[in-house]
């Protein structure tokens, strides 16, 4: 993709989502660091359906460290690598009250410093929270980069920073929430609805299938 496609592939997803949202439902920002902490290898689905219980009785740092590791594991046990999740959350709502005042923090060198947050995660918070141009790049986002041609890249890191070098400063803020949500809905990892994809002409993929429907020249003249 070439910068006049990638300009014009983010004008198209913006005209069709003019304000993105992620999929995660929290009220706060600790609702989110938690929610964002709980989907790793899962689904926002299923984050949502265990949150949803959670939140009601533990939606601060203080309220969910009441409820120790046993506790916490019995709301969100449906979800995958739940003990290890609850020791990491409980251990990350120690040091939010005792570095942090409760709060968290905004910076990503305090971010992943807590317990189960890494760099996507810590992007995540950056990203929605707080308004930071920052791009978390999880199994959707790595593949509609490389697929896309939009940042190749052989590792998340590659890609992350590819995508904030060649994404234009005024789509960044959202272009995270516009990528997972074309990954998640379109260009899905076994069968891409290329046929459904608004920017499919913007696409290498896209491209490519559109040049091998094209009859052959040679072929053309036969006919």
């Amino acid at each position: 993709m070439n910068s006049q496609m990638i300009q014009h592939f983010f004008e198209t997803l913006q005209r069709a989502n003019p304000a993105p949202q992620t999929e995660l439902e929290y009220a706060s920002v600790f609702e989110l660091l938690a929610a964002v902490l709980l989907s790793a290898q899962a689904t926002d689905v299923g984050v949502n359906k265990a949150t949803r219980r959670l939140f009601v009785v533990a939606n601060t740092p203080a309220k969910m460290l009441a409820l120790g590791e046993q506790g916490l594991s019995e709301y969100i046990r449906t979800i995958g690598l739940y003990r290890t999740k609850a020791k990491n959350l409980i251990a990350t709502c120690q040091i939010l009250l005792s570095q942090h005042g409760g709060r968290v923090p905004r910076t990503r060198e305090a971010l992943e410093a807590l317990p189960g947050v890494g760099r996507k995660t810590a992007n995540v918070v950056l990203n929605v929270a707080f308004g930071e141009a920052t791009m978390a790049v999880d199994t959707h986002i790595f593949r509609v980069a490389n697929r896309t041609g939009l940042a190749p890249g052989k590792t998340p890191l590659a890609v992350e920073l590819g995508l904030l070098e060649r994404i234009p400063p005024a789509f960044m803020v959202d272009a995270h929430h516009w990528l997972i949500l074309h990954g998640r809905y379109v260009c899905q990892a076994r069968k891409p609805l290329c046929g459904q994809c608004q920017v499919a002409s913007d696409c290498d993929h896209g491209r490519q299938l559109a040049a091998a429907a094209k009859p052959h020249p040679t072929m053309a003249a036969a006919q």
